[in-house]
């Protein structure tokens, strides 16, 4: 019954933060023309519900700089000044509103990962798929990317196994609170988070 519940709050709630922050995309949208040109947003597919593929909408927060062979250079050196600051504020998560409205996500949920990682997650691991994936989550609201991988999907699922409306209202509160202080952004070598390669490589 809550997930059902659930899913009308996450569509009017996506809307009126899409609303109220209509100023600040406007903003978003000129600085990111201006300071990195086209594209304004960055397109990925994702695994969603059940595992399902779907594509995620971010703004962009990296240039497509390549090195001499034609691979694209690290993250590191391809996240730009402003584009660091959108990551820093998660500001660059706003068009997930988009998939929210869509029915592919959800406010609450487990983190939507590459679904080159489905293979490698354990049984266990592999029941994070159950609800939506979310734009916050028990995972971002105890380390986000600063966590192990073993960590973060454990906690994952933790989130399926007590997924609840107060579970949901203590997360966001807790994002609201890790927003502003900008915790756990990056992980201990990377800009973001480092591959997935397995259990046993963990």
């Amino acid at each position: 019954m809550y997930l059902f519940i659930k899913s009308f709050f996450d569509f009017f709630l996506a809307i009126l933060i899409l609303i109220l922050t209509i100023p600040l995309n406007i903003f978003i949208v000129i600085s990111i023309y201006i300071f990195q040109g086209r594209p304004i947003f960055f397109k990925q597919k994702r695994a969603g519900h059940y595992g399902a593929p779907f594509f995620i909408y971010k703004y962009r927060s990296m240039n497509s700089k390549s090195a001499k062979n034609g691979r694209l250079l690290s993250d590191e050196k391809r996240l730009t000044p402003f584009g660091n600051f959108l990551r820093k504020t998660s500001i660059d998560e706003l068009p997930n509103l988009i998939n929210v409205i869509q029915g592919k996500m959800s406010i609450v949920g487990p983190r939507p990962l590459y679904l080159k990682y489905i293979p490698l997650y354990s049984e266990r691991q592999k029941l994070r798929h159950l609800v939506k994936p979310g734009i916050t989550g028990l995972a971002q609201v105890n380390g986000r990317n600063s966590l192990l991988w073993q960590e973060r999907l454990e906690l994952d699922v933790c989130y399926v196994e007590k997924i609840s409306f107060f579970l949901d209202l203590k997360i966001l509160f807790r994002t609201l609170w890790i927003t502003i202080n900008r915790k756990g952004i990056s992980s201990a070598t990377s800009v973001t988070m480092e591959e997935f390669k397995g259990n046993s490589k963990i």
